[in-house]
C-alpha cells in the first residue's frame, strides 16, 4: 500500500469518533518530508477544541499507524 493508502485507511480508523459529533476530515496533501494536511469539515471546521483534537487525536493516531509521517496540519480553503 501506498503512503497516501495508509493514511486514508488511518483517517478512516478515525472519522467515527469525528462524524459521531457532526465533523469529518478531508486528506489534501501529504510532503515529502512527512508532512499530512488535512481540512477537519462540518463541525470539526468550526469548533473551538479543534486543535486539540487534531494534536491529541488525529495526529497522535497517523504517527502511531504510519511509519514516515512527522507532522499533521490543517488546512482551510
Amino acid at each position: 500500500m501506498d503512503l497516501r493508502g495508509e493514511v486514508n485507511k488511518a483517517l478512516d480508523s478515525i472519522r467515527p469518533f469525528l462524524q459521531a459529533d457532526s465533523g469529518d476530515i478531508e486528506l489534501m496533501d501529504i510532503t515529502q518530508d512527512g508532512i499530512v494536511r488535512v481540512r477537519l469539515t462540518g463541525a470539526c471546521n468550526v469548533c473551538p477544541l479543534s486543535v486539540i483534537t487534531l494534536r491529541a487525536g488525529i495526529e497522535r493516531s497517523l504517527l502511531r499507524q504510519v511509519p514516515g509521517i512527522k507532522r499533521v496540519e490543517s488546512v482551510s480553503l
